[in-house]
């Protein structure tokens, strides 16, 4: 991995030199845009929409669109004034329990790693904050934009996660929420028993992107100049018509799943002990 940036963790008057890298990576399947009849790749030119002349990179600066309709170009003077934090400093500014942060503040995580003599303070504040159950408040700015993060720890590093502001967060105002929906008792216990069966230990490993691998199968087949045969997909069942019928159904098929889940699990270590 290579480091996007490096700046010190400011702990009360510890400073501790950190690097800092991308968590996570998307693993979509990349494409370009193409002439259909000789693959060419498409090139866009930046057009002028007032003259019509294409406008050098140099030339572009950025714009605010008024309600009216007019343009207020910003400068690069402009943006220069601006309070943003340049110290490359993240600065913790509380210490508070994770169970009080919604998730879906959470925006992007990042990996740190100590910097040149850095690696016994930041030792300390991880030890220090583990044993605490906390996770730290920070604010960092990154790529020209200041944000608040977290800064938790994660298999003996520290993640950073930068958050949204609360007034980029949307309120969920749906007209189902002010309606009086009836649930019967049998059907809110027969969820909770679909629930209870379906419980299980958190594993990422079980689960795959199914539609990036037959992209992928695909790709591969238009390379090696085989016929590409479409598998069919499962058909989706409608709306439950009887709520109840519904449940009970999917509680016995849970049921069959995880039995069935179990006995797999069971057949390597039979199979051992008959080797032995």
């Amino acid at each position: 991995m290579r480091s996007i940036w490096k700046g010190a963790i400011s702990f009360g008057l510890v400073t501790i030199p950190v690097k800092l890298y991308s968590a996570t990576e998307q693993k979509d399947v990349s494409f370009h845009q193409v002439h259909r009849e000789d693959g060419g790749r498409i090139r866009y030119k930046r057009v002028c929409t007032v003259d019509g002349e294409e406008v050098a990179y140099a030339d572009i600066a950025k714009g605010y669109e008024l309600p009216t309709g007019d343009m207020v170009v910003l400068t690069d003077d402009d943006f220069a004034d601006l309070p943003l934090s340049s110290s490359r400093r993240i600065d913790v500014l509380q210490f508070t329990p994770v169970e009080q942060i919604d998730p879906i503040y959470f925006a992007k995580s990042y990996f740190l790693e100590p910097d040149a003599q850095g690696a016994k303070p930041y030792v300390l504040l991880r030890d220090a904050l583990e044993r605490s159950g906390q996770v730290a408040i920070v604010k960092v700015a990154l790529r020209q934009r200041e944000s608040l993060a977290t800064l938790r720890v994660r298999d003996g590093i520290f993640v950073l996660e930068t958050m949204l502001w609360p007034d980029e967060v949307r309120t969920a105002d749906f007209a189902f929420l002010d309606e009086d929906i009836d649930l019967r008792p049998q059907e809110l216990k027969m969820a909770e028993s679909l629930i209870e069966t379906m419980v299980a230990d958190f594993d990422p490993g079980e689960y795959k992107d199914a539609y990036r691998e037959a992209l992928q199968e695909v790709i591969d087949a238009k390379v090696a100049g085989r016929e590409v045969i479409q598998a069919e997909a499962p058909a989706e069942a409608g709306p439950a018509v009887d709520l109840m019928a519904a449940l009970r159904a999917s509680v016995d098929a849970a049921k069959r799943e995880r039995e069935g889940a179990q006995k797999k699990k069971a057949e390597p270590k039979k199979k051992a002990r008959k080797t032995a």
